[in-house]
């Protein structure tokens, strides 16, 4: 048994739908959080807060890409993630 409340637990299921850019969570979450009681106004708060949280690491991340590109990024830097693996190992990024 959850102590969270139904509501709740779809707006958290909203959050991590928007974070991880899953169009079927969405689909899915959007009326079943309506069905749980939310308003269309509650559920679109939740979407625009998590939307706000999800750019914190979205602008970090350009952020970033754009030092890589003004700094002129070392090669050493490049292989460290997106490589080409050497033989039998595993990308750490892709």
């Amino acid at each position: 048994m959850s102590t969270l409340s139904l509501r709740d637990r779809e707006l958290v299921a909203l959050g991590a739908a928007l974070a991880s850019n899953c169009v079927p969570c969405i689909e899915f979450h959007v009326p079943a959080a309506r069905k749980a009681g939310l308003s269309d106004a509650e559920i679109a708060e939740a979407i625009a807060l998590a939307d706000k949280i999800r750019q914190v690491p979205a602008g970090k991340v350009l952020d970033a890409a754009t030092a890589q590109l003004t700094a002129g990024a070392p090669a050493a830097a490049a292989s460290a993630c997106c490589a080409p693996p050497a033989a039998g190992a595993k990308s750490s990024c892709c």
